[in-house]
């Protein structure tokens, strides 16, 4: 039995939806393969205007998540889009690559299938690197977000470059 990507390849799936949002459904299906989640399963549907709706519905609920103001808030957040968009967990062999877990039934549409992997790899994430672990970009005017996979669960910036960025920023203000 192998494991879905259900955790950290979904929230990064997120990240980048809410970053540079998909502007039509040929490429949300892109984005979709490029993020290698589900991606045989994108490309086997026809993804719709429907879809692209439907997941611009679920990262708006993602980004409620994100910006939580306590862990319960965003505890009850996260169960809220799991009770909307998943279904008892289950074993499935339906490529025939092996078994594995999914949370849904295999004939969804694609909205449904993002918005079940962004709210399933999401309650994974934060419950298995820590419930803080999603967050806004600490730099001055970048309200990116951004998935702590670090080791150290420390991440306060959406990219190397907004680090950078404000570490210059922090060094002049010492100097002037």
């Amino acid at each position: 039995m192998h494991l879905n990507p259900y955790g950290a390849d979904a929230v990064l799936l997120a990240v980048n939806l809410a970053t540079r949002p998909a502007t039509t459904p040929d490429e949300l299906a892109e984005r979709c393969e490029e993020s290698g989640v589900e991606s045989r399963l994108v490309r086997e549907r026809q993804v719709t205007e429907a879809d692209l709706a439907a997941v611009r519905t679920a990262l708006g609920e993602w980004l409620q998540v994100v910006d939580a103001p306590d862990e319960q808030t965003r505890v009850d957040l996260v169960n809220a889009m799991l009770a909307k968009y998943t279904e008892h967990p289950r074993l499935t062999n339906h490529a025939g690559d092996g078994w594995h877990m999914h949370y849904r039934p295999d004939d969804v549409p694609v909205g449904r299938l993002v918005a079940t992997l962004i709210s399933t790899g999401t309650a994974l994430h934060l419950a298995g690197r820590g419930i803080t672990r999603l967050g806004r970009c600490a730099t001055d005017g970048c309200a990116n977000v951004y998935a702590d996979l670090s080791r150290t669960g420390r991440q306060r910036y959406c990219s190397p470059a907004c680090a950078n960025r404000d570490a210059v920023r922090r060094h002049r203000a010492r100097a002037s």
